[in-house]
């Protein structure tokens, strides 16, 4: 899965939390929202400097539900249940998941879907 099929699909789907989605489409869709998160701060503060941290929150707040929602499905793609995210909360259980994250598609189908097939 390329750049601009992650991110479509990403936004496609930007509140399902059902399924599975490959590495790719997660680390895609997570350098997508990194991305336009610098893009807004940049803009925001070339426009002006109180603007550049509103614009910046705006942005990410408007990336927060796809960002879980392709988390999750990439946590049910190695099954694990997606409330595992929670451990973003803690230091050492946002490296276990980055971990997860990284760690290769299962291929067999799962109780969370069929093996996601590449676009």
């Amino acid at each position: 899965m390329n750049f601009q099929t992650a991110v479509s699909t990403c936004l496609a789907k930007y509140g399902t939390f059902q399924g599975r989605a490959t590495r790719s489409e997660f680390w895609w869709f997570y350098l997508f929202a990194i991305l336009m998160d610098w893009a807004a701060t940049i803009v925001g503060n070339f426009i002006s400097q109180d603007l550049g941290s509103v614009f910046q929150a705006l942005v990410s707040l408007a990336l927060v539900v796809p960002l879980l929602a392709v988390g999750c499905r990439r946590l049910h793609d190695i099954g694990r249940s997606g409330w595992w995210q929670l451990l973003l909360l803690t230091l050492i259980g946002t490296i276990l998941l980055i971990v997860w994250w990284a760690t290769s598609t299962k291929n067999e189908p799962n109780a969370y879907g069929e093996v996601p097939r590449l676009a």
